[in-house]
């Protein structure tokens, strides 16, 4: 049975190149029916906080990932203590100023990864490598060695800056007469320059996405479309279908760009697919963390907005600048609207105001109906009051459909920030 791994150390937050990393092993596990291990790489105990812990398990789940085993090595320092008394019986270690000593035997080593093919080492850098530090705490290499072994792991897949570590833990296993599991490199994440990742493209945490509103499912799909491709161009896919076509093997060995603008695609895909109950629920949320949607708001109000806004949505931050009219009316009028505001029209919104006070049913058809009929009454083209109603409305020049947003809006709102328009008009 395959049995793969994750070991993100809590030493910081969850990036997007372990989130991939973590994505790919566990859809490798679901696909060929096997099991995805968490393993939190916490020896380093000066380093590592229960705050980024809780942030990195968070954001696997937020992602929709779930795990079937979980470790941390900080409760396996006995194990590691054995195994390398065993390398010291063996001669293959020594001690030395409170310090476990590896001594590598090297030959030339060959492996078939999985996603690059053959690799041959024929040298190492050094002869010998610390496993066990004076304080009792293993090293990297060495713990890394004894938890894949001791977990059955069959496979580890990894990012290509593990590839200089492989040859020494194959050392290692052999020098324990242990199993070697077969090994997959993912490549690197790189920017649109082909550079690394850095805070400008990319190299952000996934906390910070999803503040920044993005949707666990929209970030799920790009990461796994990183190196990575379900075939026939498509590119929207869900965890539910990458899991059962998904094989390590099918990963791409050059590196994949990193593209804020195909994420932001993404994203407002996923946006518009959601039916409108869910998508309110979640934009709920995500306002309520920021502390932005009044008390008093219903769900069925926030459904209506949630439909007015849905497909001018990039992620949900948008929401805070777009729809907080539809929440509070405080705002002012934008500078760019003072070449529609120039035209004093209060007489004209003035019995504009009244035609919709006198609607009985406030619904978009009834509005736009009486809306034209007003501005033909009035000798007015209807463009000449669209404009300085949707400032009315909403501080802006531009928005959704306007007849949409009455209605959203609601009669009462709509005649009190028409006379608002007219109060601004009057006092300038």
């Amino acid at each position: 049975m395959v049995k793969v791994r994750f070991a993100p150390s809590p030493t910081g937050y969850l990036h997007i190149g372990g989130a991939r990393t973590c994505l790919f092993n566990w859809l490798y596990a679901r696909a060929k029916k096997g099991k995805f291990i968490l393993r939190i790489e916490d020896t380093d105990l000066e380093r590592s906080k229960k705050e980024y812990l809780d942030e990195i398990l968070e954001s696997i789940r937020w992602l929709g990932l779930d795990w079937d085993e979980i470790y941390y090595q900080s409760q396996r320092f006995d194990l590691y203590k054995q195994y390398a008394q065993k390398l010291i019986e063996s001669g293959n270690a020594y001690q030395k100023e409170g310090a476990v000593f590896f001594k590598y035997q090297f030959s030339k080593i060959e492996i078939n990864d999985l996603i690059r093919g053959k690799i041959i080492f024929t040298e190492l850098p050094k002869e010998e490598e610390v496993i066990i530090k004076s304080d009792g705490s293993p090293t990297y290499n060495f713990s890394c060695v004894i938890d894949d072994a001791t977990m059955g792991l069959t496979h580890v897949i990894r990012g290509e800056d593990h590839i200089s570590n492989t040859p020494k833990q194959i050392l290692m296993y052999k020098a324990l007469g242990l199993n070697t599991p077969e090994f997959a490199h993912v490549p690197l994440i790189l920017s649109p320059d082909g550079g690394r990742l850095s805070k400008r493209y990319g190299a952000t945490s996934i906390r910070e996405y999803k503040e920044a509103g993005y949707l666990a499912d929209a970030i799920a799909n790009y990461l796994s479309l990183l190196s990575w491709s379900p075939g026939n161009n498509r590119e929207i896919i869900s965890l539910d279908s990458a899991k059962e076509i998904f094989d390590i093997a099918d990963v791409n060995k050059t590196g994949a760009e990193f593209s804020l603008e195909k994420l932001n695609w993404l994203n407002s895909e996923y946006i518009k697919a959601k039916d409108t109950k869910t998508l309110a629920e979640i934009v709920a949320n995500f306002l309520k963390d920021k502390k932005f949607l009044p008390e008093n708001v219903s769900q069925d109000y926030l459904e209506k907005v949630t439909q007015l806004f849905r497909d001018r949505l990039v992620k949900l931050s948008d929401f805070l600048d777009r729809a907080r009219f539809c929440f509070y009316d405080d705002y002012v009028y934008a500078p760019d609207t003072q070449e529609i505001l120039q035209n004093n029209l209060s007489k004209q919104i003035d019995a504009l105001a009244q035609k919709m006070s006198d609607i009985a049913d406030f619904n978009k058809l009834a509005i736009e109906t009486e809306f034209r009929a007003t501005c033909t009454n009035l000798g007015l083209k209807t463009k000449e009051l669209v404009h300085p109603v949707r400032v009315a409305l909403s501080g802006n020049r531009v928005g959704p459909g306007l007849f949409e947003t009455m209605e959203v809006l609601g009669k009462n709102e709509v005649v009190k920030r028409l006379k608002r328009l007219i109060q601004y008009w009057q006092s300038t």
